[in-house]
């Protein structure tokens, strides 16, 4: 089979898992598919919500200690946590990352998954995973970590899609090219066009995954649903869950 790679999940982490989860839910039109009991061991809790087929997490510490704890305290709660990306050979990537000096920080094996996870500091901006689910190379096949049938859980009556991400760098196009060499997609401009979705690399103070874009049915509607909530909406839009929500 040719390689492959795919965005999967996007994870942003809060202080609490709520009000945000819900307040993601409620505004975006989305449904909780699954809360994973493994990210325990970790100090944490989460909920993932499908946004068509690549999964939004939301993690939240419980216990002191936790690397999503130290992720909060260090970036002031701004900031996405983690891009995860599906492959072939989640391995061959990692041992790619640690040849340009990028350290593994974690694999998780739980069959049939299987996961690299790359050290955020070497990454910059945020936490880079690798995954692949044995006999599942089909967008909409198994995900254990979206739980047994997240496929039901696909809302499009408000959201549609997550088409992009973007990354803020003093140095944006070295931080396009750092991603670009780690994912192994040359970047075109300012961006990393993968099959499902674009990362956009701008200016800014500080290197964090600063924004997520999502095209909806209604904008109007989304941006009355946050105001709504006590979100202070600006154009097209706010800040949730550490990241500014774009909607078009």
């Amino acid at each position: 089979m040719a390689p492959y790679i795919r965005l999967r999940q996007i994870c942003l982490v809060a202080p609490q898992l709520e009000p945000v989860i819900s307040d993601i839910a409620e505004i975006m039109g989305l449904g909780v598919c699954y809360r994973d009991g493994n990210v325990a061991k970790y100090g944490l809790e989460n909920a993932l919500l499908p946004v068509d087929t690549i999964l939004l997490e939301v993690v939240a510490p419980f216990k002191d200690g936790t690397t999503a704890g130290r992720f909060i305290e260090k970036t002031g709660g701004r900031g996405g946590y983690m891009a995860i990306f599906c492959c072939n050979d989640p391995d061959e990537r990692g041992r790619h990352a640690n040849a340009i000096g990028v350290r593994t920080a974690n694999v998780i094996d739980h069959a049939p998954y299987h996961g690299v996870q790359l050290h955020p500091r070497d990454c910059r901006a945020a936490f880079i995973e690798f995954n692949h689910t044995e006999g599942s190379d089909d967008i909409l096949g198994p995900y254990p970590p979206a739980g047994p049938d997240w496929q039901k859980f696909i809302r499009k009556d408000v959201t549609q899609a997550l088409t992009s991400v973007e990354m803020q760098s003093p140095d944006p196009q070295g931080l396009a090219e750092h991603w670009g060499r780690i994912i192994g997609i040359a970047p075109s401009g300012d961006e990393l066009k993968l099959p499902n979705a674009t990362f956009r690399f701008v200016k800014g103070a500080s290197e964090i995954m600063s924004a997520l874009e999502f095209r909806v049915i209604d904008v109007t509607r989304v941006l009355h649903a946050a105001k709504a909530k006590g979100f202070a909406v600006e154009g097209n839009e706010f800040l949730l869950g550490g990241v500014t929500f774009r909607v078009s």
